[in-house]
């Protein structure tokens, strides 16, 4: 079934101003989860609904440790959004991707160790399939945007997420670039995760500040160089997603994602927890009943 698209998008310590929206309103959006980095901005870009939410809060006050990652998606799943966009500042593991660069990431290796991961949990099981994380005409929408900007995007990398906060030691990094990892962040996980389990679609699009600590003829990674690169990019992220909203079809066809909790539920309705039950509402309401 068609529908109007609704595009969430979390924005990271480039877009923590905002993207831009038109006729903007500010909605505070309460969540069983706890409490989400902040309000949601809610309006239009190019006719098209965006709702927007800053992952580190106001004046990026919240380490990526510490973001509420289920109530994230959960006020945004609330809010009616369709798709979920993530817009990332992240270090660089690939001598092809450098700073200044854009990647629309399609793979993730978790090395987060402390964050509520789940939605579900005792007394409410449920495995969602993850093997393909990102909705590929999110990506291909993100990636296409940017190479209208003529700015230089990678579409696909793989994404490894620390804990944080903390940039790598050299052997860190060179340990992450044997197992594959093109780029590196903080903040996708568990968020990709959870946006799966919420059946939304999600989109990555990180902006290379730099490059890890790998190179041994750099330094290492410096605070005060991502922030210059990140302020350089800000608006070109914003440009970006303006261009992506006029490429979206007019009308929404259905993903399969929207159906990913079909099969994923493996606690039996007699067995509930009616406590998560009524919790997991607005994200799994429409398998649970």
């Amino acid at each position: 079934m068609n529908q109007a698209w609704h595009i969430g998008v979390i924005g990271g310590s480039g877009l923590a101003a905002g993207i831009g929206l038109e006729d903007a309103q500010q909605i505070e959006v309460a969540s069983p989860f706890g409490l989400p980095s902040g309000a949601v901005t809610t309006g239009t870009l190019g006719g098209v609904r965006f709702t927007f939410l800053p992952r580190h809060g106001v004046g990026h006050a919240i380490p990526p440790g510490s973001v509420n990652y289920r109530a994230n998606i959960d006020v945004l799943k609330r809010c009616g959004v369709t798709d979920l966009v993530a817009v990332s500042a992240i270090g660089s593991l690939n001598s092809a991707m450098a700073p200044g660069h854009f990647v629309a990431v399609d793979q993730f290796i978790d090395r987060t160790q402390a964050r509520d991961n789940s939605f579900f949990g005792p007394g409410l099981v449920a495995h969602v399939s993850l093997a393909d994380p990102v909705c590929p005409r999110l990506n291909a929408s993100l990636a296409e945007a940017v190479r209208q900007e003529k700015a230089i995007v990678h579409q696909g990398g793989c994404y490894i997420a620390i804990e944080g906060p903390q940039f790598s030691t050299r052997a860190e990094s060179k340990l992450y670039q044997s197992w594959g990892a093109d780029v590196i962040g903080m903040t996708a996980m568990p968020e990709v995760r959870l946006a799966r389990e919420a059946e939304l679609p999600y989109g990555l699009l990180g902006m290379v500040t730099d490059y890890d600590s790998w190179r041994d003829v750099d330094d290492g990674v410096d605070a005060s160089e991502v922030m210059q690169v990140m302020a350089r990019n800000t608006d070109l992220a914003r440009n970006v997603l303006h261009r992506f909203a006029a490429l979206l079809p007019k009308r929404r066809v259905a993903s399969p994602i929207d159906q990913a909790l079909d099969h994923a539920v493996m606690t039996a309705a007699d067995a509930r927890d009616p406590v998560l039950v009524a919790k997991l509402q607005a994200v799994a309401g429409r398998v649970l009943g």
